[in-house]
């Protein structure tokens, strides 16, 4: 399957470097060298790997290189100054291609700035207007597709959106890649970048996250738990937020709420492991929704963010997309079809936001209603990305 963003990175080469990131197997590598491809001579050097860590270090390259992709070198302690020189030095002889299972533009903040030489790019899972081979143009009004292949959206609630899974649609292999990527993800990644000592504990706070999934997420109740610090615990959740192992979202700020409560919300990039079914379809549609925010920003340069909604009065709403500064849309998550919810009602006059949805995971609907539209939640994520 070709990526969503090959094209874009591929255009983007012949300007400047180019960051590709996002978690471990989410076909990073494979997009990579299906751009190299399209070139005569590659090299491709992982950090990994000890003759490769050699050749970086070395900045050996075959003759006639014309792409150089660097994997992982974010493990490498210099590895911004040691890009930043070849980029100076070289940027007319070769492009290069930069992947890494971690936020290259915050992780190790230390070097010399690279500001100015480079487009990151995050690259999610599948979702569903990818795997429909849709493609989304910013300046086109949305368009929803409803007549879907019928196994298409249950395959990817059941196996979720890394290639290798959705491919195999094994529950057997599901089972063992969850487990294998958790793991490996803290007793290599993670241990190769931070100074984290206590990986058994970190590891314990992962397994935790999914039961968590779409409430209030509150750093306090985890300190107890876990016997550790605040302070300690802030720093693993940003070092598991850094990995793409979570994110989280925070409330809405706007001069029309009052809220008493700065609380995020936490969610999976994987959310097959999650039991609870309505926080599982919550963290689908979070997942589809901050694909989309990322895509807005990384192609089109919106600072575009995915917020919730929440005042004193304990009323709420799911999600809110906001781009350049105006909510784009509001939409609330529920398993089935059901009257509309009165908060999301109450904050679409509050905010005079023009677009409110009521996504439900019942197929087939599309209906509005005081100006609300309630649809089936895949319907509605067809117009995204």
């Amino acid at each position: 399957m070709k990526r969503y963003l090959e094209s874009l990175i591929a255009a983007d080469l012949a300007k400047k470097m180019v960051f590709i990131g996002g978690p471990r197997q989410v076909g990073k590598t494979t997009l990579a060298k299906n751009i190299a491809s399209n070139y005569a001579q590659t090299t491709y050097l992982n950090w990994d790997s000890r003759s490769d860590k050699k050749a970086i270090l070395e900045s050996t390259f075959a003759g006639g290189t014309q792409l150089v992709i660097y994997d992982e070198i974010h493990k490498y302690r210099d590895w911004k100054n040691h890009l930043k020189g070849v980029f100076d030095t070289r940027q007319d002889d070769f492009s290069i291609l930069v992947t890494g299972s971690a936020r290259l533009d915050l992780y190790q903040k230390g070097g010399d700035s690279l500001l100015g030489r480079y487009f990151y790019y995050r690259l999610h899972p599948l979702s569903i207007a990818e795997l429909l081979g849709k493609p989304y143009a910013r300046e086109v009004a949305p368009s929803f597709t409803k007549n879907l292949p019928p196994a298409l959206w249950q395959d990817l609630i059941t196996f979720g959106g890394f290639p290798e899974l959705y491919n195999s649609k094994d529950q057997r292999d599901l089972k063992r890649w969850h487990h294998d990527r958790e793991k490996r993800l803290i007793q290599e990644d993670i241990r190769d970048v931070s100074n984290i000592r206590d990986l058994s504990t970190l590891e314990i706070l992962a397994t935790l996250l999914p039961d968590r999934v779409g409430s209030m997420f509150s750093l306090n109740a985890l300190t107890e738990d876990l016997k550790v610090t605040h302070k300690t615990l802030a720093h693993w959740m940003d070092t598991l937020e850094q990995m793409y192992f979570c994110y989280r979202i925070y409330p809405f700020q706007h001069s029309q709420l009052k809220s008493l409560r700065k609380e995020p919300k936490v969610y999976l990039w994987d959310y097959t492991g999650i039991e609870d079914v309505g926080a599982k379809y919550e963290n689908i549609v979070a997942n589809h929704l901050l694909k989309y925010v990322h895509y807005l920003t990384d192609v089109y340069g919106i600072a575009a963010d995915l917020y919730f909604l929440r005042d004193r009065e304990q009323r709420e709403v799911d999600f809110c997309v906001v781009a350049d500064g105006k909510v784009e849309f509001i939409a609330e998550v529920k398993a089935k079809k059901s009257p509309i919810s009165a908060h999301l009602s109450y904050f679409k006059e509050k905010l005079l936001v023009k677009n409110a949805y009521q996504l439900v995971f019942d197929s087939g609907i599309d209906e509005e209603q005081g100006g609300i539209r309630q649809m089936s939640a895949e319907i509605f994520l067809t117009s995204l990305v």
